[in-house]
């Protein structure tokens, strides 16, 4: 999958170091990986959950949230947020 945008990720992991490495093995995986449906990209992440029209992964053992808008047909994933639990758990991503 084509990732949009590295550098989202980037500057999250310097804000929060410890999510760096979590961050760069997601991107890795996905940017090596052709999903053609949520099903086959549930089969390698198995808590990813769709929100709407957006899919959360849980990122660090569940510390981080990433929340992507996915083109299955176009194989792109657009890097919407990258928050921590807490944050997530307000909801002031889905406004």
């Amino acid at each position: 999958m084509h990732i949009i945008s590295r550098k989202a990720l980037r500057a999250f992991w310097q804000k929060h170091p410890d999510s760096k490495t979590a961050l760069a093995r997601w991107y890795k995986i996905v940017s090596n990986t052709d999903f053609d449906s949520f099903d086959e990209l549930r089969t390698t992440f198995s808590s990813a959950d769709k929100v709407g029209e957006l899919v959360v992964f849980n990122i660090g053992g569940n510390k981080y949230r990433l929340i992507a808008s996915i083109h299955f047909n176009r194989h792109k994933m657009y890097v919407r947020h990258i928050l921590s639990h807490a944050e997530y758990d307000r909801g002031d991503w889905k406004k």
